[in-house]
């Protein structure tokens, strides 16, 4: 992703997985020599940091190990995309130290994003989403972070549809991972309470990546300002079937 491109998806951290160059790349190939790793870790650390202090909560997740997944569960339909607690949503935090410490301690993990408490994940084909950012830019609305998820998956970050004041009036993901029809929304996922997506940075099997667009720093739109632009660039696309990413865990 280049110097144009960065500027029509409003660069700065915006494209942090791909700014600072080859540190992330070799961290995500897991072979390098002793200073590359101290280089890498710590970028990894900065942008994990950067995703915390823009709110997102944050807990540990499995990385590929191969072409398997490192939890050793055989056949693991989602490798390296799944958190390793089944405590994920209470484990989640932006705790800077806590974040630190497990980045330290788990040099090689993802690390997911628990959605709905902050946050809200709209999740759209990779050819759709970028044509509806593009859209989006152009006409001048407020986009947020945005990442590509394996090279397959556009992640458009916005606030949360709400919190409610009491903890069990919550809604799961189930309802808005499948709006009222597919025809009305085909090919997006819309994570809210009860989900979660991997934060950048992030490996996944066959060397393929989690990596900012536009990063953590510009703040989270309402996710209605964007739904109209990304079901309508999804229908245009809509056909190939995809896998599910939203069952497998827990």
């Amino acid at each position: 992703m280049g110097a144009e491109q960065d500027r029509r998806f409003g660069g700065r951290s915006g494209t942090a997985g791909r700014t600072t160059g080859g540190l992330i790349s070799r961290w995500l190939r897991a072979a390098r020599g002793p200073k590359d790793t101290a280089a890498a870790d710590a970028a990894r650390e900065d942008q994990l940091f950067a995703a915390a202090a823009a709110g997102l909560p944050l807990a540990p997740a499995a990385y590929p190990s191969d072409y398997r997944c490192s939890c050793n569960r055989v056949g693991c339909p989602t490798p390296g995309r799944h958190p390793v607690s089944f405590a994920w949503q209470t484990q989640s935090t932006t705790d800077r130290a806590q974040i630190e410490r497990w980045a330290r301690h788990q040099p090689l993990a993802n690390f997911i994003t628990s959605t709905g408490m902050v946050h809200d994940v709209l999740d759209v084909p990779l050819e759709a989403g970028h044509e509806a950012l593009e859209r989006l830019l152009a006409a001048g609305i407020e986009v947020g972070p945005v990442a590509e998820s394996g090279g397959d998956r556009i992640l458009f970050f916005t606030a949360t549809r709400g919190t409610p004041d009491e903890e069990d009036e919550w809604w799961p993901c189930e309802l808005d991972c499948h709006p009222e029809t597919m025809d009305e929304h085909p090919g997006l996922r819309w994570h809210c309470r009860g989900s979660y997506v991997l934060v950048p940075p992030a490996r996944l099997p066959g060397e393929r990546e989690v990596f900012w667009v536009r990063g953590p720093e510009h703040p989270l739109p309402d996710p209605l300002t964007l739904l109209e632009s990304l079901t309508d660039a999804c229908a245009r696309y809509v056909g190939a079937e995809e896998p599910d990413y939203t069952s497998a865990w827990p």
